[in-house]
């Protein structure tokens, strides 16, 4: 963190709400990512963002500046995420995704050979099946490029938990890709 940024926060925790405005225009797409990957539904992941600031605005005054600063914010990200998803509980008509895979799987012509953009909204429809825990360590961890160790330091898992519930994460998609016959 650089010492402008720095010196912004402190004006955050002091009240400025200009200081916030930067604050806001600097990380409102990293939070949007994040909300998208893990809530699969723009709206929704615009009303995170929202929810996200409000509550960082909320607890400012709280953050320790030893902290990376990115880290704290995706921490108050991903828990309210994780919340949304355990209080929605969302019910997807899965035969309906599960019958649009097998037809693109089972596609011959030219088409057959994938594009990674393509891969990328397969494996994040596959992701939104899994259970919260393993989607927000595998949003975090395969679809965010974090470390195992910020992932720990933001949900708030130890090594262990981190690294089963990606192993499962990735387990679960890898035999849900074979049973809609993608190899």
């Amino acid at each position: 963190m650089t010492q402008t940024e720095r010196d912004i926060i402190i004006r955050c925790q002091q009240g400025d709400k200009q200081a916030f405005r930067w604050i806001v225009k600097m990380h409102q797409q990293m939070v949007f990512s994040l909300a998208l990957k893990m809530l699969c539904d723009e709206e929704e992941a615009k009303d995170m963002v929202q929810d996200t600031f409000i509550r960082v605005w909320q607890s400012i005054r709280d953050y320790d500046p030893q902290r990376t600063f990115t880290t704290w914010l995706y921490t108050i990200a991903s828990r309210l995420c994780l919340d949304r998803l355990k209080r929605k509980k969302r019910i997807l008509s899965v035969q309906e995704d599960e019958l649009v895979l097998k037809n693109y799987a089972s596609d011959t012509d030219s088409q057959r050979i994938l594009e990674n953009s393509e891969w990328i909204s397969i494996v994040r429809l596959m992701a939104d099946k899994l259970s919260a825990k393993q989607k927000l360590v595998f949003t975090l961890c395969q679809l965010e490029g974090l470390s195992s160790e910020e992932v720990q330091e933001i949900t708030g898992f130890d090594a262990r938990q981190v690294k089963s519930n990606l192993y499962a994460a990735r387990q679960t998609i890898r035999k849900r890709l074979i049973e809609l016959g993608y190899e």
